[in-house]
Parts: C-alpha cells; structure tokens; sequence
C-alpha cells in the first residue's frame, strides 16, 4: 500500500543529493531537476502521470516472480500446496503451465532487469557523498539510510536463484570451472538466506524512500555528519 500511494504521489521524491529509489532513473521531462543524477528523459511533456509507474514494473515483477514470494502467496491465497499433510484443494494439478502461472518464466529476465536497477540505486549511493550544494566528500544521515538498503538490494538480487543458475548451472564438472564454483559456493550461502533478504530489502527500500519523502516535504533536513 505505501509503495502504491509513493509511486502514484509524483511529489517530494528529490532532496539534494537524495533521489527516491521509486523515481530512479529519472523517465520524464517534468522530473525534478537532479543534478548529476541518472535523468533519461525518455517520456515527453504529453506524460500525464507519475513516471514511478514505469520505472517500479522492474523491481516488481521481479519480486512478484520470485521463488520465495511465489511460495508465500502460492500457499497463502491459492493453498497450492497447502504445506501440511491434507489434500489439494485443487482437482487437477497444473503447476506453471497455463496462463497466469506461465508467465512466472519471465522470472530470469527481470532478474537482469533487477541488476540495472540495482545498478542504478548503486550510483545514486555514490552520489548520496555529496551535500545540498553537490559538493563532494560529505556524509549525512540519508548517506547510511542509501548505504544498507544498497547493501541489501544487491544482496537480494544476488541470492535469486536465476543468479545461483546463471553461475553454477549446466556445469557437470565443478573442478573444470574452479572459479564459477567458487561464486555458486557464494551465491548458494546468500540463498539460504533469501527469504531474509527478500523482506530486509523490501523494508529497506520503502525506509529509503520514506526519508527521501520526509526531507523532501520539509518534516526535517538531512543531518549531516561530515
């Protein structure tokens, strides 16, 4: 409900250096003016709406496919599988192969969606060492608010198990590729872990956002440590 009421808002995204995770990379000409910032004015001044609503169809449609939260409401609304020990409520067992469901394969394409997002959020960080003048070499409070949500963002996005495939899979000899098996070895660890990662790095975003917003609206400045 928050990120839907952020993305439709189209107001209080961008409070120098800080630019909200929900409106990054800049889409439209009426975007608020960030300087240095990743501004791709791909959508004329005949774009009504907020430009959030295409940048978010990345992030969400990857969390939407995702394994983990594909088995959290697979369970929760559908009981398919129900995890415990009764019956299927449904007659005949389809899995992913019919529509909606099929559409769950795009799953490994929005994950290299996910790293240019993530990507971008990663530069935006970079830029967050700046104060309200673009001056370089200062830190404030949303400097570490940027710092762990992009920590965790990658964190996220690197333990999907496209990921895990893409850098250990169709191997049949590890000992023939010592250096993928080293990074499966480390994406399979951050796997273990991605129903951790996957709700961290939601809250972390939508914090991240929300600091943008209270900055941005005048609530309070950004306190700066150096």
């Amino acid at each position: 409900m928050y990120s839907t009421w952020r993305a439709f808002a189209d107001a209080h995204y961008y409070a120098a250096p800080y630019v909200s995770p929900f409106y990054s990379p800049c889409l439209a000409e009426r975007c608020a003016p960030m300087r240095g910032g990743p501004n791709w004015e791909l959508l004329g001044g005949w774009w009504g709406i907020s430009p959030a609503i295409i940048i978010l169809i990345f992030p969400l449609g990857f969390r939407l496919t995702c394994y983990y939260y594909r088995k959290a409401y697979y369970r929760g609304f559908w009981a398919s599988p129900p995890a415990c020990a009764v019956a299927e409520p449904h007659q005949k067992y389809t899995g992913e192969t019919r529509f909606p469901l099929i559409l769950q394969n795009l799953h490994r394409y929005f994950f290299y969606a996910a790293l240019l997002v993530a990507g971008i959020l990663t530069y935006d960080t970079v830029l967050a060492f700046r104060d309200e003048h673009y001056e370089w070499g200062h830190m404030g409070l949303g400097t570490l608010v940027f710092l762990v949500n992009i920590v965790l963002i990658w964190a996220y996005t690197l333990s999907c198990h496209s990921c895990r495939h893409i850098v250990g899979g169709k191997l049949k000899h590890f000992s023939k590729h010592p250096v993928r098996y080293r990074m499966w070895q480390w994406v399979g660890k951050l796997n273990a872990r991605h129903m951790q990662l996957a709700w961290a790095s939601l809250v972390s975003v939508a914090l991240a956002d929300f600091y943008v917003y209270l900055v941005a609206s005048g609530v309070f400045d950004d306190p700066v440590l150096f």
